[in-house]
């Protein structure tokens, strides 16, 4: 029987995906049961060893579905970078990935590259995959949505070989991909209460990441900037980060959003301060839901009262999920 120390062994190795080592340390167990009289066991390991070594690898005929349609979601978005409520300053990093895009081939005649692999990290709701949809729409490319938590499955290296699929599909896709809620492998690699599974996909992603030579743009989405691991900044050309709105922008979102149903009069900078400690999304809630209302009661315009009446819904909803 095995000794602790080399079960140990057998597990680390395969961990680290060193197969040589995984093979050493069982024909060390054969021996092991040779010594203790097994002879017949000791054969069946070799016999078993042998065989494997004469096969291709398991990951290598890992069964996985070709279909990607579960995991990639593809649409035209036609959202202008007008329609994007964000501070000036993380605006103007937005149009110059954007610019530098659009003008890579000049860049390209310098010895230059482009922004291309994009980091978005902030809380639920501020902008960060509308910001994915106004560059594919500026880029007048298709945006390609990876749903991470349909990527991570809970089996053996199935995660990593789906990651390989969808890195290989970006040569015969072009267009705007976007991980979603990137964390869900990104996280800390060192954190306790990992494993080695997950460890080895985001090895795997920052691999790809790296050597991923197309011209696609690459954007991951984090609600969490803190759960992930420090070596993947530098695999990002650009790191922006999200806030809930301020003051101005949450007027220029609501007077937005109002559009047509916006009366002259509706007080925009009360409907603004009432409105702090939303989030982008949230906000948008609000103003929708009023609009509907108001079009299924038959009026043309939205009132103060009602915005304020379905704010008030909104956070009480909240408050009572804890928040």
């Amino acid at each position: 029987m095995a000794t602790s120390e080399q079960v140990k062994a057998l597990i680390r190795s395969h961990y680290n995906d060193n197969s040589e080592q995984f093979f050493s340390t069982v024909l060390q167990i054969a021996a092991h049961e040779a010594r203790q009289g097994h002879s017949e066991v000791a054969h069946e390991i070799r016999d078993i060893v042998d065989k494997a070594k004469k096969e291709p690898s398991r990951k290598n005929i890992l069964v996985i579905p070709q279909n990607l349609n579960g995991l990639i979601f593809t649409e035209q978005p036609e959202l202008p970078i007008s329609s994007l409520i964000v501070n000036e300053q993380l605006k103007k990093r937005i149009e110059r990935i954007i610019t530098e895009f659009r003008q890579q081939n000049k860049l390209k005649s310098h010895g230059l590259s482009h922004r291309r692999k994009i980091l978005l990290a902030g809380p639920p709701g501020t902008g960060k995959t509308m910001t994915a949809k106004v560059l594919a729409s500026e880029l007048k490319q298709l945006l390609h949505i990876i749903q991470m938590d349909r990527l991570v499955t809970k089996f053996m290296g199935e995660t990593g070989a789906k990651l390989r699929q969808i890195f290989d599909k970006m040569s015969e896709m072009p267009g705007v991909y976007l991980f979603d809620e990137f964390d869900a492998i990104g996280g800390e690699r060192k954190l306790e209460n990992d494993v080695g599974e997950m460890r080895r996909v985001l090895n795997a992603f920052l691999q790809f990441i790296e050597k991923d030579t197309s011209n696609n743009l690459i954007i991951a989405a984090t609600n969490n900037l803190e759960l992930l691991d420090r070596a993947l900044f530098r695999r990002f050309d650009d790191v922006l980060h999200y806030d809930l709105p301020e003051q101005d922008d949450r007027k220029r979102l609501i007077n937005n959003l109002l559009g047509v149903f916006r009366s002259e009069n509706f007080p925009f900078e009360k409907a603004s301060e009432i409105s702090e400690g939303l989030s982008h999304a949230e906000i948008d809630h609000v103003c929708r839901d009023a609009i509907k209302l108001t079009i299924l009661n038959n009026k043309n315009l939205v009132t103060f009262k009602l915005f304020e009446d379905l704010l008030k819904e909104r956070r009480s909803a909240y408050h009572i999920k804890g928040r």
